[in-house]
């Protein structure tokens, strides 16, 4: 099993990806095409506004990671979020998620970032331990709103 940059070649299986990740936490409103575009746009413009990186076995991929930048006064530099997250479920506890969070953490250190953070399905207890393992913790204090735009 290898870790990299995601590669346009990539997007039809990444897109494979992107469903089942979708169905696993719930979330409705996949769109293949908009999905598509937004990838490619990670894909093709690296670094820009975020990227991808995927795990592959034997050709297949087994798991994906995309990471978005963003700028903080409040943290005095360069953010990133954990967009999406996601291991097939027969690639788990071998060390996949592991792999592609440490190959992430790798790529926004030596682009200068100086915190990481993610959103997390509360009812999601695996993945939360998982992020303790890897020193994720709640921040104290706060909680996440949101709106929608559009």
């Amino acid at each position: 099993m290898g870790v990299r940059r995601a590669r346009a070649e990539d997007v039809p299986q990444l897109l494979v990806l992107v469903r089942r990740y979708r169905e696993f936490e719930g979330i409705g409103g996949f769109e293949a095409l908009r999905m598509e575009l937004l990838l490619q746009e990670l894909i093709v413009r690296p670094g820009e506004r975020g990227w991808v990186v995927v795990a592959e076995a034997q050709g297949a991929l087994t798991g994906y990671l995309v990471m978005v930048l963003m700028m903080s006064l409040e943290h005095q530099g360069l953010m990133a979020e954990i967009d999406e997250f996601f291991v097939l479920p027969e690639a788990r506890g071998g060390g996949t998620g592991t792999q592609l969070l440490a190959r992430a953490e790798a790529e926004l250190r030596q682009r200068g970032c100086v915190r990481l953070q993610l959103q997390l399905a509360s009812r999601n207890t695996r993945a939360r331990s998982f992020y303790e393992r890897h020193g994720f913790a709640a921040r104290a204090g706060y909680g996440l709103l949101d709106k929608a735009l559009k």
